[in-house]
């Protein structure tokens, strides 16, 4: 039996839709996978998304996308706060606005900037959903960092 294919449009809409829901719509928790994982999950008929992550302040991750049970994407990702001008929460809540703005243009990669209060969001990306590789960050008004994600990932193929 021939394995379904999705598009690179499909599947970069589906993952819009999943992270929507999961990480910044608070949905889609899950039972954890592994030992002291935070698990979320998101699924439309044969697709599945994941988000697997470890930590809190500082933080280590896996999102997958399976089609029919095969791993068909993946990217890993490694978050940290760079000085102690800004706590978890705060970083976070300014993830969660600035994704919701970006996810709203139907895109989940960067060359993206998006305001907060005082602070700034900015992703860059190198790729597409295919083969990719960028950074996160978090900038004060004065254009310190105090927050960093660094990410990598694509197509996965037998």
């Amino acid at each position: 039996m021939e394995t379904p294919t999705l598009t690179p449009a499909a599947l970069e809409s589906f993952i819009v839709r999943a992270k929507s829901a999961t990480y910044v719509g608070g949905a889609g928790k899950i039972a954890p996978v592994r030992t002291a994982s935070h698990d979320l999950e998101y699924q439309e008929d044969d697709l599945v998304y994941r988000d697997s992550y470890f930590g809190g302040t500082d933080f280590l991750g896996q999102e997958t996308v399976h089609l029919t049970g095969r791993p068909v994407w993946g990217m890993n990702y490694y978050g940290y706060l760079l000085t102690e001008g800004i706590d978890a929460f705060t970083a976070g809540e300014t993830i969660k606005t600035a994704l919701t703005a970006l996810y709203a243009e139907g895109r989940f990669l960067g060359g993206f900037r998006h305001t907060v209060g005082e602070l700034t969001y900015a992703d860059e990306t190198v790729g597409e959903v295919n083969r990719f590789r960028g950074v996160e960050h978090i900038a004060t008004a004065d254009g310190t960092r105090v927050y960093e994600l660094r990410y990598h990932g694509g197509r996965i193929l037998d």
